[in-house]
C-alpha cells in the first residue's frame, strides 16, 4: 500500500474537484499531511474520502457524515458509529419512501388534471 495520494490523484480516481477536497478538509472530515503549500493523502484519507462520497450518494449531509465519522474516533467507536448509522439509514428511508408517497399522489393529480383536459377537450370536439 502506498504511503501518500497527491490531491490530484484524488480528484482523478474520484472525479471530484480540488475544491471538494479542501472542503472536506476545512469541515475537519480529512487530514492531509502539509509538506510546504503541497497537501499528501494518507490510505486512511482516502478511505474516508470513498465513505464520504457513500454517504452523499445515500443522501446524508456533512454534519451527518461528520458524526459518525468522529464516532469512530472517539468513544464508543465502531459499535457506536454501526448503531448510530443504522440509525440515520433508517431515516433517510423514511425520507425516500415518504417522498416516494409524495411524488405518487402528484403523479396521480397530474393524471387527473390530464384526463379532464382531454375530457374537456372530446366536449369540444377536438381530438388529441
Amino acid at each position: 500500500m502506498r504511503e501518500y495520494y497527491s490531491i490530484t490523484e484524488l480528484t482523478r480516481e474520484f472525479g471530484i474537484s480540488t475544491r471538494t477536497l479542501r472542503f472536506y478538509e476545512d469541515e475537519g472530515l480529512i487530514h492531509p499531511v502539509r509538506r510546504g503549500r503541497t497537501r499528501l493523502f494518507r490510505p486512511s484519507d482516502r478511505h474516508l474520502v470513498r465513505q464520504i462520497l457513500r454517504g452523499k450518494r445515500l443522501g446524508f449531509s456533512i454534519a451527518e457524515i461528520r458524526e459518525i465519522v468522529q464516532m469512530y474516533r472517539e468513544p464508543p467507536g465502531e459499535v457506536g458509529q454501526l448503531k448510530l448509522m443504522i440509525k440515520r439509514v433508517e431515516e433517510k428511508r423514511e425520507d425516500l419512501r415518504q417522498k416516494r408517497r409524495d411524488l405518487e399522489e402528484t403523479l396521480a393529480e397530474l393524471d387527473h388534471a390530464e384526463e379532464a383536459c382531454v375530457e374537456r377537450l372530446a366536449e369540444l370536439g377536438v381530438n388529441t
